[in-house]
Formats: structure tokens, sequence, C-alpha cells
């Protein structure tokens, strides 16, 4: 992660200040902000993802860019008392149903929603708290264990 200045505005003692965040991952994943820091405040003005995050992994950038945008002002951040972890460390998810019992679930959400109508890919964001990339990845990978017809499959 690069954290670097963008500008600085000064009104008397008081200064606000604008950095530039950057998260590279090994995928080729990228994440870049506009973060505001007053007088021990920070505020994300900015962020563009690519890919796109889901709204799920918002919490999960804010306790990634803690740690270094308060180094970056030239103060530590302060853990949570309630959880015990380091002041910027990573907190995992909470565990989702993994393969194969997820593959069972995802079939019957996707063709509940297909009888009644309804999209069944969202179908299956609601059954698995997924982002609508995380679930079309399950119905793929669901598809590919046979428990859905193919795609192209004629109905």
């Amino acid at each position: 992660m690069s954290v670097w200045p963008a500008w600085e505005v000064r009104e008397g003692e008081r200064a606000t200040r604008w950095l530039h965040v950057r998260l590279a991952f090994g995928d080729g994943a990228r994440i870049d902000a506009l973060a505001t820091v007053c007088e021990g405040w920070v505020c994300v003005e900015d962020v563009r993802a690519r890919p796109a995050l889901a709204l799920e992994d918002l919490p999960l950038f804010a306790d990634w860019i803690e740690g270094p945008l308060a180094r970056a002002c030239g103060a530590e951040a302060e853990p949570d008392p309630g959880d015990g972890a380091e002041p910027g460390a990573h907190r995992e998810r909470p565990a989702r149903p993994r393969e194969p019992a997820e593959h069972g679930l995802v079939a019957r959400a996707y063709r509940a929603a297909q009888e009644r109508g309804a999209d069944p890919v969202l179908a299956v964001m609601d059954e698995t708290g997924y982002s609508r990339r995380g679930a079309l990845r399950l119905i793929g990978r669901t598809r590919d264990a046979g428990l859905l017809p193919s795609r192209h499959a004629r109905r």
C-alpha cells in the first residue's frame, strides 16, 4: 500500500490534508482512494476499485488503510478496544458456507427463483450474502458440479 500527499489547506492552527491512497494486489486488482485528515478525523472522499468493491468489502478497506493513514499523518491508529486487534490489522469476514454444501444451497435458490419468475442471481445473492460477482462465481461452480444446467442449454 502506498500513501502520498495530494494537498494541504491551513486555516490558522487548523490544517486539512488530502492524501492519495493506493492498494495494489498480486492478482492485478487495485483500489485508489482520496482521504482527508483533519483534527484526528479521517474521511474517505472517493474510492475507485478494479474490480469493483462489494458493499461488504468497505469495512475491510477501512481496516486496511487505517494504520498507514495514521502513520502518514504522524500518529498511530488506536485499536478498537472491543476486538483486541492491532491497528490496521486485517479482520476476517465471518465464515460462509463452502463447497460442496454451498452448491446445493445455490442450486435450490437458483431454481426456486426461476420457478417464481424472479432473478436467480439476486436470489443466490440474498441466500449466500455474496456480492453479484461472488454469486455469479458460485453459480458457475455449481454448474461445473453438475447441479445446474449449462447457461447455453435450452429451456
